[in-house]
């Protein structure tokens, strides 16, 4: 789908690769550790994506050959910040790429009573305001949790431009309320689905990520 209605939305390149990853982590029937191990390979996709939004500077450097190679440098430091459980299934796709890379936590979950999202805890870096933040949260359904921790995040200094959501799917409803509350947060992802059903889960989704990638 093109993500030319959708502001500060990038949509990973739909090729044949990404889609038959879609296509095994979709399958209900597909097991435990194949589910973990595709889901693993799109995940540092995502990164490597949101990799390419960050700053740099021209820097040279000199080769084995005695010659000087024109290349770039990263400007600021990153961190990764979870919005725990699913988001944290996201965390080594960001060590991977980025070593010793700070990580931070959101824990939000459903009141009962409210049926709305309550913070229940977190834990973030000190320095968090001067850093670039990889939100990580695989699924934008109706946007109400990764609201509620980009709302913390903002608290805590972080400035909307120097966030980036990187989830595996998300709805057009998920993307205009997130965007509507915070338009200058640019959102990594790799599926935007048809919508969501009467239990507000994606269509055609793949059902609870958290259920499948962590429990047996």
């Amino acid at each position: 789908m093109s993500t030319e209605p959708f502001r500060n939305v990038r949509l990973l390149p739909q090729t044949n690769q990404l889609l038959g990853l879609y296509t095994i982590i979709r399958d209900k029937n597909t097991t435990r550790p194949n589910f973990i191990f595709y889901a693993d390979r799109i995940i540092r996709l995502l990164v490597e994506e949101g990799l390419n939004y960050l700053p740099v500077e021209p820097t040279v450097v000199e080769t084995d050959t005695n010659e000087n190679f024109e290349g770039c440098s990263f400007l600021g430091k990153i961190c990764g910040v979870s919005i725990v459980r699913a988001g944290e299934s996201m965390e080594q796709g960001l060590r991977d790429c980025c070593r010793s890379v700070r990580i931070g936590k959101i824990l939000i979950q459903r009141d009962e009573e409210t049926a709305q999202p309550k913070l229940f805890f977190e834990k973030l870096p000190s320095d968090i305001a001067n850093r670039y933040v990889f939100l990580l949260d695989p699924m934008l359904a109706t946007g109400g949790s990764a609201i509620m921790a980009t709302d913390v995040l903002i608290k805590r200094g972080v400035k909307p431009e120097r966030i980036f959501f990187l989830n595996l799917i998300c709805s057009k409803e998920g993307v205009d309320r997130y965007h509507a509350a915070f338009p200058d947060v640019t959102i990594v992802t790799g599926a935007i689905d048809q919508g969501l059903d009467e239990n507000r889960y994606l269509r055609p989704g793949l059902g609870d990520f958290g259920d499948r990638y962590y429990c047996l």
